[in-house]
């Protein structure tokens, strides 16, 4: 079953820990390490199918289809916008307890001093395709 791990950040995380940008360097690199880690823990046990880190949120843009399909393009996500989206992980595991173990690790990360973030992860199932009768 694939799963994808979604880290985000804001609300009551953003209350609790100060952005990225503001820690020590030794703490962002021991952060980044742990990523690095959890990935290659994901490829050797089979269970790693794609990861990524996401720009910050003043970088978005929103699209939508406008008079004859043309992009309308607005920056967002806005300033009220209270918690963003980091990055993800797409997991394929063998059961949702394993990928529930997994959201967990992640949550885990070091923030700060070394302390865990315990981070909201939102973990999804990725659907399959509809069967050939739809």
């Amino acid at each position: 079953m694939k799963y994808m791990m979604l880290m985000q950040f804001g609300g009551q995380t953003q209350d609790e820990v100060p952005p990225i940008h503001t820690w020590p360097v030794e703490d962002v690199q021991a952060h980044i390490q742990f990523m690095h880690d959890t990935n290659r823990k994901l490829v050797d046990a089979g269970e790693f199918v794609d990861a990524q880190g996401l720009a910050a949120p003043d970088q978005a843009r929103i699209v939508r289809a406008g008079e004859g399909g043309a992009a309308v393009v607005t920056d967002g996500p806005f300033p009220e916008t209270k918690e963003f989206l980091v990055g993800y992980w797409i997991i394929d595991c063998d059961s949702p307890e394993r990928a529930v173990d997994l959201a967990a690790h992640v949550s885990a990360a070091p923030g700060p001093g070394g302390r865990p973030l315990n981070m909201p992860i939102e973990l999804r199932q990725v659907m399959s395709a509809p069967s050939e009768e739809l």
